[in-house]
């Protein structure tokens, strides 16, 4: 799209939008994923990908994104896995873009307007604002220790933190050991309570060169189109990216500082016994 729009779109304009970016997924995706293709299809610029919703890590757009799905979840027209994976069902198939403002109106009927936008995406919110807002407080030097401990738990052997002044941003160097093969890793951890551009991503990479080509970028705040893009760039070595959100899922995963409960819900379903 030739010209990108500079106004941030109102919640209910992006439910289209998100519906035709489920097809283009081919009828799921990841929230993620559903975001950067709902970005592309409004042309939305950078300026407005990039404005936080209140204090972050969330951006504004992510929110009202959010906001959309919801009011499309509720009439049917999307649905959500346990793992955060959204898809387009056949009745959201069956919708035209001059059916949205009458399931704005349906869907408003059956959701409270101070709520959240999701249920689940909402609990997802509450404990990663509180995460996040723990390791931001952390010192640097235990952002790094903790950086460390991810890496050695996700399958790296010999992590070390370097963080020697002139090295470039690097903080430290770890082996990623396959069945058949090692890869040397060098990592970059920074806390950062906003964005991170692409200038950050090349000097990075410039310290990285003639060292290794396998790179990764840990941090607490979230990078921006550019910077996906410049670490992802045809013809020079791949830095891989790891931000506020997929950190906050990291340590859920390697259960390092959170703790899932399972609560048991008993149900009573009178039908069954008038069946009987």
């Amino acid at each position: 799209m030739s010209k990108k729009t500079t106004t941030m779109p109102v919640f209910d304009k992006m439910m289209w939008p998100a519906l035709q970016a489920f097809k283009a997924s081919g009828g799921s995706a990841s929230v993620q994923e559903n975001l950067d293709r709902v970005v592309q299809l409004m042309g939305l610029s950078e300026e407005i990908q990039n404005t936080l919703h209140g204090d972050g890590p969330e951006t504004e757009v992510a929110y009202r994104l959010a906001w959309a799905r919801t009011y499309l979840k509720k009439v049917g027209a999307v649905e959500n896995s346990t793992r955060g994976v959204w898809s387009i069902t056949a009745a959201g198939r069956a919708l035209t873009e001059a059916d949205m403002p009458e399931v704005k109106a349906k869907a408003r009927k059956t959701t409270t307007p101070a709520g959240k936008a999701d249920d689940e995406e909402a609990i997802e919110e509450s404990w990663k604002d509180q995460l996040l807002d723990i390791i931001k407080a952390m010192p640097a030097d235990g952002f790094e220790r903790l950086s460390q401990r991810i890496l050695r738990e996700a399958g790296f052997v010999r992590v070390e933190v370097t963080g020697r002044s002139g090295d470039g941003g690097i903080d430290g160097v770890g082996i990623l050991r396959l069945v058949l093969v090692s890869f040397q890793v060098f990592f970059q951890c920074k806390k950062y309570a906003g964005t991170v551009g692409p200038g950050a991503i090349r000097d990075f990479r410039g310290a990285m060169v003639g060292r290794t080509d396998k790179g990764l970028f840990i941090t607490t705040g979230r990078f921006t189109g550019d910077a996906k893009r410049e670490a992802s760039r045809d013809g020079a070595p791949p830095i891989e990216l790891i931000d506020g959100e997929h950190l906050c899922d990291l340590l859920k995963q390697l259960k390092l500082g959170v703790v899932t409960e399972l609560v048991e819900k008993v149900s009573v379903e009178p039908e069954f016994f008038v069946g009987i």
